[in-house]
């Protein structure tokens, strides 16, 4: 099969629409609708993230949707961003809904006093922003105007830079690597439309340029392509057909804290201003679904699977038992759902397949009488009969292989 055939065959709206997972309105164009089994989906994702980023010496906080105007006048964003940004006016105040989370992890820096031996501090952030794509660039989840990045800003010492870019290259590779993502390095370098001077770009350049050679990662110049405020080190994902997604980023910023006059006390007992480090791994919450979706062609891994099995029951004398095994391996932990349609069995188990179910288990007279089940695999057909504890322990063993 073609390329562009197998790429329509995964094409995350249509196997969006299928499988329940998320919807496009008319009503808010480039604002998706999560449906229940899009939630799962999400939430194990961010359940994921939060876990990683704990583990890894980051506090998560949450920052305001909308803000008053002036501050990204401060922060460079009115300037350099402002025809992308929505506006509001409360108050007779003018508000605007943030398009990126960095303003506001620099005001809880600001927040109160900071010491040299607090640092580095690490911010993290699921923050929704909302940014005016044009309606005919919005693309299901991979292009929308509302969308959540997994944000986080670490604020550091000069001498801190390379050892917390560092930490965070091998964060990103932890993630891309669960997900079975080879992925390649870009280093984005300073654009025309830029903040302060060419002194302290090179400087930033530098540093992560650094890291990327002591790593030994290959990766090419993406000239002129940074953020307004500092060069980046782009990840380029690649999924199951080949194909290049631009996900994870690192950007060092040395204009940002000075702008809002973020301080720490030194050892010299002097202020010193902090560098800051913006970094994503998904890069958007939506987008990664909507790769995940596509990588996968809908079968998801058993740990993101929203149905991770279904109990079909042969006649309805089997239906009490059906929900028994349920309840059974929800406590375990497992999420479970009975197809008890008066139905042939044909027709449910082509329905779970279609509907991409990693488990089926069919129960009839002999597994009532057994205490067992039926067990068959999607695409692998049938895997025999099994007690209860040998399904659980089997389910719990595949939930817990995150790497594929």
């Amino acid at each position: 099969m073609s390329i562009e055939r197998e790429a329509e065959k995964r094409n995350h709206r249509k196997l969006g629409q299928e499988l329940e997972l998320f919807m496009s309105m008319e009503e808010a164009p480039g604002m998706p609708f999560f449906l229940p089994k899009g939630m799962v989906i999400r939430n194990e994702l961010e359940n994921y993230w939060k876990q990683k980023q704990q583990k890894a010496g980051y506090q998560e906080i949450k920052t305001p949707i909308m803000m008053k105007q002036e501050l990204w006048e401060q922060s460079g964003h009115w300037d350099h961003y402002h025809e992308n940004m929505y506006f509001s006016n409360v108050d007779e105040q003018n508000y605007a809904i943030k398009p990126m989370n960095c303003p506001g992890a620099v005001l809880i820096f600001n927040s109160k006093r900071r010491s040299y031996r607090e640092l580095p501090i690490r911010f993290a952030e699921l923050g929704l922003v909302h940014r005016h794509e044009l309606s005919g660039s919005l693309n299901g989840l991979l292009r929308v105007r509302a969308f959540t990045q997994d944000d986080a800003h670490l604020f550091v010492r000069e001498d801190q830079i390379e050892s917390e870019v560092d930490k965070v290259l091998d964060l990103i590779d932890e993630f891309y690597s669960e997900f079975g993502f080879s992925y390649k390095i870009e280093l984005s370098t300073r654009p025309e439309d830029h903040m302060g001077s060419a002194e302290i770009w090179e400087k930033a350049e530098s540093a992560l340029e650094s890291v990327l050679q002591k790593k030994e990662l290959p990766y090419q110049i993406n000239h002129g392509d940074g953020a307004f405020y500092g060069p980046k080190i782009d990840f380029h994902i690649l999924d199951s057909l080949g194909r290049s997604w631009q996900c994870g980023t690192v950007q060092l910023d040395f204009q940002m804290p000075g702008k809002f006059n973020c301080q720490y006390i030194g050892e010299d007992n002097k202020p010193h201003v902090p560098i800051m480090i913006h970094r994503a791994i998904y890069g958007s919450v939506e987008r990664f679904m909507a790769i995940l979706i596509e990588h996968f062609a809908g079968e998801f891994p058993l740990w993101l699977s929203p149905v991770q099995a279904r109990i079909l029951p042969i006649s309805d004398a089997h239906i009490p038992y059906a929900y028994q095994v349920k309840e059974h391996l929800e406590s375990a932990g497992l999420r479970i759902e009975v197809d008890d349609r008066v139905e042939k069995m044909g027709l449910k188990i082509r329905e779970a397949e279609k509907q991409k179910v990693p488990y089926m288990m069919i129960i009839g007279d002999q597994e009532v009488e057994n205490k067992s089940l039926a067990i068959r695999k999607h695409r692998e057909g049938n895997l025999g009969q099994m007690n209860i504890e040998a399904v659980v322990n089997r389910l719990k063993e595949d939930q817990n292989k995150k790497k594929l």
